[in-house]
């Protein structure tokens, strides 16, 4: 069992930066493919960024590219997402999410098994 606590949303304005980040409990966080989602009112939870546990390999939506930094710290079981360049677009409950220990790339959020209780950043205009 993996549980996930995120931490450090809020609100900011627009072009602001904003680090959030997500504590695990359990010892395979090391050899575990992380992600972050976002989900706003009404629509569907969107991929955000991941990083893959074999060196820490990162990916992300095309919407964030350039502008979010996905990272991870496995001696603290920490994964963060540094925001800059923040857009009122942006604004959305973050979700921290695992895969299976030793699982590799996946923007699709069916195939994480645990999720945080979400943390929300508001950008504001």
């Amino acid at each position: 069992q993996v549980q996930l606590v995120e931490s450090g949303g809020g609100l900011v304005q627009a072009g602001d930066s904003l680090r959030i980040s997500c504590a695990a409990s359990g010892r395979t966080f090391s050899s575990t493919t992380m992600g972050w989602f976002r989900q706003t009112p009404g629509k569907e939870r969107e991929f955000v960024a991941a990083i893959h546990w074999i060196g820490s390999i990162t990916y992300y939506a095309d919407s964030v590219k350039g502008r979010f930094t996905i990272s991870r710290d496995n001696a603290k079981n920490t994964l963060y997402l540094q925001m800059n360049s923040l857009k009122p677009e942006d604004t959305a409950v973050y979700y921290c999410a695992a895969r299976g220990p030793r699982s590799g790339y996946s923007a699709s959020f069916n195939d994480y098994q645990y999720w945080g209780q979400g943390t929300q950043v508001t950008v504001s205009s």
